[in-house]
């Protein structure tokens, strides 16, 4: 019902209630016992003989979609939120008793509910993170009917990663390649991106419009990049990435050009990325990479002087948050 209230408010939520509720009661029909197969078709039948919506029926049918790689998704809305709600408690109660799947041993299908949680995601563009769902289906069961933690983990954090993984199959299976999928999934640990699985194709495909336009400078920024965010995670004491450069405290001209860029360039980044441009975006980003690399060629980061070099790790956590607001550009360097 949550799922449904968050897509499409109390009207799609009632009917996607109804659906659910009546979902499975074709199983203990004597149609559904002689004939399996037919389980989700029969149930379409009475509930259209018992004068339920052409929606509600439809639903019962497809909320097994996708049952298979290349299957059909659920035809409307009402079958979207049943399959999910479906696939998403199937998932939840499995791994809150710590029943995961392990090689090839998948008895339980729970490989395919989560590559058909995120086709229905990413191919019906709806407005959900995997985290989103996941807390919603986690938040379902009572309190202390599954495990808090599993392998070291929160459920809700293990199951996350668990689709993670489904999603970076599906998308190599697209052609997009695993370095491609690790610069997308790594932003999606940050508070302040909200990763939703319908913009996944155009992140992705912002990386190679960017990289085709501006090979060099692409290349030079997504070293930059990992240089950078290797100074930081190295540094012990480096400040919290909310904190701000002080141009003030600036002596090399290198820097003062690298900040100005940054935020001149970050403001309209936001803008772009907020609008889902995140072609525009990253072209845009790219213009710090001639920046970034005088600054690594001509500053040293760690200076003597505490107060300049603390600076400079602000300058860099700034220059961070820039580079990954379409894709962490790190994972790109070669």
């Amino acid at each position: 019902k949550a799922i449904g209230q968050q897509l499409g408010g109390e009207n799609l939520a009632a009917k996607a209630d109804q659906a659910a509720q009546l979902a499975k009661t074709d199983l203990v029909t004597d149609m559904g016992g002689e004939f399996p197969e037919l389980q989700g078709t029969m149930g379409r039948y009475y509930a259209l003989n018992d004068g339920l919506s052409a929606d509600v029926a439809d639903a019962i049918e497809d909320h097994y979609k996708p049952r298979f790689a290349g299957d059909e998704l659920p035809r409307n809305d009402v079958g979207v939120v049943v399959a999910l709600a479906d696939k998403l408690e199937t998932l939840a109660g499995m791994f809150g008793i710590g029943n995961l799947p392990t090689g090839d041993k998948d008895p339980f299908a729970l490989r395919r509910h989560a590559l058909g949680v995120v086709r229905m995601l990413v191919e019906k563009e709806l407005p959900f993170t995997l985290y989103d769902l996941v807390s919603i289906a986690v938040r379902a069961f009572p309190a202390g009917l599954i495990l808090e933690m599993i392998d070291g983990l929160l459920v809700s954090s293990r199951l996350n990663f668990f689709l993670e993984e489904r999603a970076s199959g599906y998308l190599r299976d697209l052609s997009y390649t695993a370095q491609e999928a690790s610069a997308l999934f790594s932003i999606g640990m940050l508070p302040s991106v909200r990763l939703l699985p319908s913009q996944y194709f155009a992140r992705l495909d912002a990386i190679r419009e960017a990289e085709m336009a501006f090979p060099a400078d692409f290349a030079a920024l997504a070293n930059a990049d990992k240089r950078a965010r290797n100074i930081l995670i190295k540094s012990s004491g480096a400040p919290s990435e909310v904190m701000n450069a002080d141009a003030n405290l600036m002596t090399e001209e290198a820097e003062k050009a690298l900040l100005n860029k940054t935020r001149v360039i970050r403001t309209e980044v936001d803008k772009l990325v907020n609008a889902g441009l995140f072609k525009d975006a990253l072209m845009l980003t790219v213009q710090i990479s001639k920046p970034v690399t005088e600054f690594f060629n001509s500053v040293m980061v760690n200076a003597e002087d505490e107060n300049v070099r603390q600076n400079r790790f602000r300058l860099l956590h700034e220059v961070t948050g820039l580079t990954n607001r379409v894709v962490d550009l790190s994972k790109l360097a070669t």
